[in-house]
């Protein structure tokens, strides 16, 4: 930085200082676990025998394990985009209201595991369903490695449960879909040009009230090169809902254009999964016994109830130490 005439290139130096800041806080994630490790192995000294002194290691030796844990977590996230946040997007396969309510029961799987992990996140769109549940949802994740850690749960999750909407109380099969973005930051620069894009007004869909009914305040964007269509209607403004539409857009068409480049590098394209049997990545039984397994990498749990509540990091921990790069070690 000290470099003469670094400060007049504003792309590399913006570049640069993204890195800095990630080494910065990559360093300091480490200092500071070292540093309670040191305070312990005092205070252990210290304790002689004393059972209070000692129950309050044992506390404070169980959250260092749980950072340490962590952070081993975090290292085996290399990829590109691992470091930035995250857009989440969730589809209801065919199903009608049985897999529109397990849509957004993953929902609000995702929300609360933002919470756990004191992510924030913005509700970018959602299109409540006819009766019950979503037809659509997108929700960005603010906050570092989210994508890293979210690009995992990309896949078809398949719920099987007594139906609350069917008064035979016979057993149903759901499908969802769950997709995850790359969030472009300002280190990355996805050029649209005006004239490539088709937008549209409608209005809103589900509870609202009047200003549902009467105020074209929902935005569609269509990308004309590339046919990619997105929309929002999470807000009462369509400036707003076009600001957040074009979110959505840039995540997707910066992933689109990483994609094609893989395949031509790779020379191939890869299988596009269907929303239906035999193509989910991860399974969860209410009935007639609870379990929720991950098919890739056999990881399971009885606790459907804690999952659901957003403790997913069990299946996201396992992709991370399954995947043929972590086994590399890069």
């Amino acid at each position: 930085m000290a470099e003469p005439g670094f400060w007049d290139r504003p792309a590399e130096t913006k570049e640069v200082i993204a890195q800095l800041k990630t080494a910065k806080r990559v360093v300091g994630a480490f200092d500071a676990p070292a540093l309670q490790h040191r305070d312990l192995l005092e205070l252990i000294e210290m304790a002689d025998g004393d059972a209070p002194t000692l129950t309050e290691i044992a506390g404070e030796t169980q959250a260092l394990e749980r950072k340490v844990a962590d952070l081993e977590l975090e290292s085996l996230l290399s990829g590109e985009n691992d470091g930035l946040g995250a857009v989440l997007q969730i589809h209801p396969g065919a199903g009608g209201t049985e897999s529109q309510d397990w849509a957004q029961m993953l929902l609000r799987m995702y929300m609360r595991w933002c919470e756990r992990r004191g992510y924030a996140y913005t509700v970018l769109d959602l299109q409540p369903g006819d009766e019950a549940g979503i037809k659509d949802a997108s929700l960005e994740v603010q906050g570092d490695y989210a994508y890293g850690f979210l690009r995992s749960e990309s896949g078809v999750h398949r719920l099987v449960r007594i139906s609350p909407y069917d008064a035979a109380q016979r057993r149903h099969t759901s499908f969802a879909s769950v997709t995850v973005f790359p969030a472009v930051d300002e280190t990355i620069e996805v050029n649209i040009d005006d004239k490539d894009l088709r937008v549209d007004t409608f209005r809103s869909s589900g509870a609202g009230g009047q200003h549902v009914n009467k105020t074209e305040s929902a935005v569609r964007i269509t990308h004309l090169p590339t046919g990619i269509a997105v929309s929002s209607q999470a807000e009462r403004s369509q400036h707003r809902n076009r600001e957040l539409a074009m979110r959505i857009l840039k995540a997707r068409l910066y992933a689109h254009l990483q994609e094609i480049e893989k395949a031509r590098l790779a020379g191939i394209t890869g299988p596009k999964k269907d929303i239906d049997f035999g193509s989910q990545i991860r399974s969860y039984v209410l009935h007639p016994y609870t379990m929720v397994k991950d098919h890739r990498t056999g990881a399971e749990t009885s606790d459907t109830t804690r999952v659901l509540d957003g403790d997913v990091d069990l299946f996201i921990d396992a992709y991370l130490r399954h995947k043929p790069e972590a086994k590399r070690g890069a």
